[in-house]
């Protein structure tokens, strides 16, 4: 619980220092995209603080090349 308030706190800090001078520039797609990847990140390692199943992109990327490498490897032999 405690790593979850730790993660919420230091997101709000982050986001005191950083969102302010984004509006003052009006930068709104930095803004954007600064949000999204901030609370992207804040979702994961809230969900890694409550131990849960993250999967790894790895095994997407795996899983789509799969039947293609099976399909060349039957082509070689």
């Amino acid at each position: 619980m405690w790593a979850i308030a730790g993660i919420l706190l230091v997101t709000i800090m982050i986001m005191v220092l950083e969102v302010p001078p984004l509006l003052k520039k009006r930068q709104k797609k930095e803004l954007g995209v600064f949000s999204l990847l901030l609370l992207s990140g804040s979702w994961l390692s809230i969900a890694k603080g409550l131990d849960l199943n993250i999967p790894n992109p790895f095994d997407w990327i795996a899983a789509i090349f799969k039947p293609l490498s099976d399909l060349i490897m039957t082509l070689l032999r």
